[in-house]
């Protein structure tokens, strides 16, 4: 089968491979769209925890005989003290589709039959593949916990950015938006951005960081209020790149968010039927490392891609 393969730093080949084996408890799912993730674009490079060759790919939808399926990549032991406490996202012994065995950017894949997730005949494949971003913004909101008067800033409009940004929206009234991509700041004004901007002015209750960079750490603690909550899900820098006597002064709290419960996935599936994720830009999987290297160079001009069969 055709695979797009994790092959060396910052390159990814289209290359015949065999076809998955479903290990006991497995399951072959026929992989109709794939969604590229920023973590796989910025995970490349020479320190990524990715191990070449690897087919990566988490985000996806398609077909487990004639069932219409997601898949919930994030594997669980359900067994530590972690798994037992609901917090399963922080498995000690946790494992991820594309990263820690063979992922999605292929023809088919093998998952465990309890990853699946049966979706509505209605919902397409392409938007089956953006529910997993969208559980990562359930978890993040989930942990923010805003009250209903907070003044609600996001940092980044790319996939799980604009997730926080339409999650928010369903809740309060005011949620502003800031990136340096002026496409990607029209598609947050079109799905309810208060205000959009390369810079964020102000004060906030919350602010989530979806980039994760080292500016975007310290911009989310700027801009946010004495006793208020930043929750950082990007992933883009290891450095922290804030003042720590600030947090300390103002009683400011930085909460780290990681993928998402179980629970959360399953709230993102019956919520990926009710928002609109059609913002969206499908690419034939065979134009996989075109897209894909496009994407790592800043050049692709789409919001979110999604490889398609």
């Amino acid at each position: 089968m055709k695979a797009m393969v994790f092959t060396r730093p910052e390159t990814v080949e289209m290359l015949d491979v065999p076809p998955p084996e479903a290990a006991p408890g497995d399951v072959i799912v026929d992989v109709r769209a794939v969604g590229i993730c920023g973590s796989e674009l910025h995970g490349i490079g020479p320190q990524t925890l990715r191990r070449p060759p690897l087919i990566m790919g988490h985000e996806l939808g398609g077909l487990v005989g004639n069932r219409r399926v997601t898949v919930n990549p994030l594997l669980s032991c359900g067994e530590c003290d972690r798994c037992v406490a609901g917090e399963d996202n922080l498995c000690r012994d946790r494992a991820i589709v594309g990263i820690d065995r063979p992922g999605a950017f292929a023809e088919a894949v093998a998952v465990p039959e309890r990853a699946i997730h049966e979706i509505d005949p209605a919902m397409t494949f392409e938007t089956a593949a953006m529910v997993e971003p969208l559980a990562n913004a359930v978890h993040a909101l989930g942990l923010a916990n805003p009250d209903p008067s907070d003044r609600i800033a996001v940092i980044g409009a790319g996939a799980v950015g604009l997730m926080c940004l339409l999650i928010a929206r369903r809740r309060f009234a005011r949620v502003d938006v800031c990136d340096l991509d002026a496409h990607r700041l029209e598609t947050a004004r079109r799905l309810g951005a208060s205000s959009t901007a390369t810079a964020l002015q102000g004060e906030y209750d919350v602010v989530i960081d979806a980039v994760g960079a080292e500016a975007t750490h310290r911009a989310s603690l700027d801009v946010l209020r004495p006793g208020g909550t930043a929750v950082w899900i990007g992933l883009q820098s290891r450095e922290p790149g804030f003042d720590g006597q600030d947090i300390v002064r103002e009683e400011k709290r930085v909460l780290g968010s990681y993928c998402y419960t179980r629970a959360d996935f399953a709230a993102a599936v019956k919520l990926a039927a009710e928002l609109p994720l059609d913002w969206y830009t499908p690419f034939p999987l065979g134009e996989g490392v075109d897209i894909f290297t496009k994407l790592m160079a800043g050049t692709a001009g789409a919001v979110k891609a999604v490889l398609v069969r």
